[in-house]
């Protein structure tokens, strides 16, 4: 054969074939997983918040019953105090 040496390919031709399809297929996985990730962050919109605010939480926690009424309003006149004086 032209292009081998000797009579075929040794075992280190062998292991670096195999290594090298493995990275191969591994970084062609990588990639989609890549892509598909950034096409998730695109399609949120640009001023969406990634976390709820406080105001959220409370709510929430008022609706599930861990704080009652009068607990969430004075929460939230604190927090409102605290969003006011900040600015």
């Amino acid at each position: 054969m032209m292009f081998w040496y000797g009579e075929g390919m040794s075992g280190w031709g062998y292991a670096f074939m195999s290594v090298s399809m493995i990275l191969f297929w591994g970084l062609v996985v990588l990639g989609i997983v890549a892509f598909v990730r950034y096409l998730g962050r695109a399609a949120r919109p640009m001023g969406a918040p990634d976390r709820p605010t406080p105001e959220q939480l409370l709510a929430e926690r008022l609706a599930r019953g861990e704080i009652d009424e009068d607990e969430y309003r004075r929460r939230r006149d604190a927090l409102g105090s605290t969003t006011t004086s900040s600015s």
